[in-house]
C-alpha cells in the first residue's frame, strides 16, 4: 500500500511517496517528520531504466554517480555502489518533483542520496547549502569543520566532545547552512550524517568555520576574501553547470565568506589541537 509522508529540514519541507516498506528504511527522517506542505516531492518505486545522455561522472569511496538528462530535459542521476547499479533518480526542471527507480540493491543508500540531491538542488537558490562537514555545538553556537574525506573532520569533532566541556555533536557529515531573512547564518542538523548516526533536528547560529588539514604541528590562522570563499566552495554540494544553481550557491557562499569567520587549522589529532581551535574561534 502506497503512503506519502512529509518532512521538514532546515525550514524546507518535502514529501516522499512509496510502498510501506520504503519507510522502514527511513528511520533517520523521523525526527524531521512534519504534517504537510513541500518544496519538492519524491516518489519511490521500481521500473525500467530511463534513457538519457551522460554529462558527468563523480566517484567517491566506492560510490559512483552518473549525471545526465533525458530527451525531454529531465535531470537523471544513476547510482552505483561497488560496481552495482542501485537506481536512477529522474527530476523535473527546478527539482520540485522526482522519481527514484530502484533495482532492489542498496535501496537505503539510493533513497538517502536521492533526497540529498533533490534537497541541495531544489534549495540552492533559497539561501541554503548542504555541506560536506562535521558540526558541533558549543555555548549556543555551531562550529563547522571542513576538509576532504579522510582529513579528520569526525576526529576533530570527537576531540572537542572529549576535551571541551559543553560540546555536542550536531551532524557528522551533511549539515545544512541557511541564510535567514535578516542575513544571519544558521546551521542545521539533517537526516544525513555519513557513517555516524546523528540525526538531530536542531538549529544554531553559525559561529565559525574551520578548514582542516593534517600536519605534524598545530597552527591556526584566519582566512579572508577569496581564500575563505574557496574553502567553502570545495565543501558544498551542487550542480554548478546549471546557471540557476550556480548563481544561488555563489550568493550564499559569498554571504558566508563575508560574514562568518573562516579559519585554517593545520593540526595533529590531539587534545592540544582541539583546545587551540576552541580558544581561537570562540573568542
Amino acid at each position: 500500500m502506497k503512503e506519502t509522508r512529509y518532512y521538514e529540514v532546515a525550514g524546507h519541507r518535502f514529501c516522499v511517496s512509496g510502498e510501506e516498506e520504503v519507510f522502514t528504511l527511513m528511520g533517520n527522517y523521523e525526527p524531521f517528520a512534519f504534517a504537510d506542505g513541500e518544496v519538492f516531492a519524491l516518489s519511490i518505486g521500481s521500473g525500467e531504466a530511463p534513457k538519457y545522455t551522460e554529462e558527468l561522472r563523480q566517484k567517491d569511496e566506492g560510490q559512483e554517480i552518473i549525471c545526465g538528462h533525458t530527451a525531454a530535459g529531465e535531470a537523471v542521476f544513476e547510482f552505483h555502489w561497488w560496481g552495482v547499479t542501485a537506481g536512477w533518480l529522474v527530476c523535473s526542471e527546478g527539482y520540485s518533483k522526482g522519481r527514484l527507480i530502484t533495482t532492489g540493491k542498496h535501496t537505503k543508500m539510493s533513497i538517502d542520496n536521492a533526497l540529498m540531491i533533490m534537497f541541495a538542488l531544489a534549495t540552492a537558490d533559497k539561501g541554503t547549502v548542504l555541506f560536506h562537514a562535521a558540526v558541533v555545538s558549543y555555548e549556543g553556537k555551531g562550529y563547522m569543520f571542513l576538509g576532504p574525506s579522510g582529513t579528520g573532520k569526525s576526529t576533530h569533532a570527537s576531540l572537542w566532545q572529549r576535551y571541551i566541556a559543553g560540546t555536542a555533536l550536531v551532524n557528522d557529515d551533511n549539515p545544512i547552512v541557511r541564510i535567514d531573512k535578516k542575513g544571519g547564518a544558521m546551521v542545521y542538523g539533517s537526516p544525513w550524517s555519513g557513517k555516524t548516526p546523528c540525526y538531530r533536528n536542531v538549529t544554531y547560529p553559525l559561529g565559525g568555520i574551520v578548514l582542516l588539514s593534517q600536519a605534524p604541528y598545530n597552527k591556526i590562522e584566519r582566512l579572508n576574501g577569496i581564500y575563505a570563499y574557496a574553502a567553502l566552495m570545495e565543501s558544498i554540494s551542487g550542480k554548478r553547470w546549471d546557471e540557476r544553481i550556480a548563481d544561488g550557491l555563489h550568493q550564499t557562499e559569498n554571504a558566508l565568506a563575508s560574514s562568518i569567520p573562516v579559519w585554517h587549522l593545520e593540526c595533529l589529532p590531539d587534545e592540544e589541537a582541539a583546545k587551540l581551535c576552541n580558544e581561537t574561534i570562540t573568542r
